[in-house]
């Protein structure tokens, strides 16, 4: 289920990073802030589960990131 909702958030952030290049970035930050904050609560579990908890959180903000970014790229090449 976090799979799906990681996906729909990319999503809507490349589009919004595509139409609106400057409003995007305030929602990027805020969703890569909330998934920086599951990563911290899951990093304090002992040993190998807080790496394996904080993961998911990890690499879902990098897509966040991603996505927002090559939006904006994209938006940069257009002939308009």
């Amino acid at each position: 289920m976090m799979v799906v909702g990681i996906v729909a958030v990319c999503a809507v952030l490349l589009a919004l990073a595509f139409l609106v290049p400057r409003l995007s970035r305030h929602p990027e930050r805020g969703t890569q802030r909330t998934l920086g904050l599951g990563s911290r609560a899951g990093g304090k579990a002992p040993g190998v589960l807080g790496r394996l908890f904080s993961k998911p959180f990890r690499s879902s903000s990098k897509a966040v990131g991603k996505s927002g970014s090559a939006g904006r790229r994209a938006r940069g090449h257009m002939p308009f």
